[in-house]
């Protein structure tokens, strides 16, 4: 599954690891994340990240 990188800290959102303690479960692909869900370390939108390269 693609990672994605918050353009404004470089947090990495893992969909292999979800971010639980937002609700989002292990095995969420960054597509399906709710359209509310922001960035954990920074608070950024979803629009502030970008595919990392494999």
């Amino acid at each position: 599954m693609q990672k994605y990188k918050c353009l404004l800290c470089s947090y990495i959102y893992d969909p292999e690891k979800g971010d639980p303690d937002s609700g989002v479960n292990p095995g969420t692909p960054f597509e399906d994340l709710p359209p509310e869900w922001v960035c954990p370390v920074c608070g950024a939108g979803k629009d502030q990240f970008e595919p990392v390269s494999p």
